[in-house]
């Protein structure tokens, strides 16, 4: 009976042990990259106030880094190259990559980085980061969905998901034709991240 005794006890003070090193461990960081061909980010702005035009930005790449067990601490990176951003008309695209917009030839990436996210839901959240553009970085939010739940990421599937954001041009130092164009743009990212 002693001897089955020592055994019970030596069996729950291993366990205890080794939940005290789970719970010490440190966090599990899983790695994505976004897959370019699966992906998509595009900006809308209004135009005489009853039309819209629409930049699209086909080259696209960065990913996420996050712990499912510590989704606050996250990094996302979403990296533009403006050079090779496309427009509706060629003088729309001549303006869009000109010194008055993007100026792609001084600034020939636009870049978003995430660096904290509050889940909202469980599929939904707003991730905080910093937006540059045009060489000039501002504070962004960014209102993020999910396909799956990220808390059940196992770095083993494919993360997709849409974010959305809306900011003002001129404070990235795109003021012009500002009685034919809205000063407010809405981003819109669509990107699949396959483990890195």
């Amino acid at each position: 009976m002693r001897r089955k005794t020592r055994r019970i006890i030596s069996a729950l003070a291993s366990a205890a042990a080794t939940l005290v090193l789970l719970g010490n461990a440190p966090p599990q960081k899983l790695r994505y990259r976004i897959d370019a061909p699966h992906s998509e980010v595009h900006a809308r702005v209004g135009f005489f106030g009853i039309a819209s035009k629409t930049a699209r930005f086909p080259v696209i790449t960065g990913g996420i880094e996050l712990d499912p067990a510590h989704l606050d601490n996250v990094k996302l990176d979403v990296t533009l190259d403006a050079t090779a951003l496309q427009a509706g008309d060629s003088v729309t695209l001549k303006r869009l990559k000109g010194p008055d917009f993007f100026d792609v030839e001084q600034h020939p990436q636009v870049r978003f980085i995430g660096r904290s996210m509050a889940m909202t839901g469980p599929v939904t959240a707003v991730v905080s980061g910093e937006l540059t553009a045009k060489g000039v970085t501002r504070q962004t939010t960014l209102n993020v969905s999910f396909a799956a739940p990220p808390a059940k990421a196992t770095g083993r599937e494919a993360i997709r998901l849409s974010g959305r954001t809306r900011i003002d041009r001129a404070d990235f130092g795109m003021n012009a034709y500002r009685l034919i164009v809205s000063k407010s743009v809405t981003i819109t990212i669509n990107a699949q991240m396959v483990p890195a």
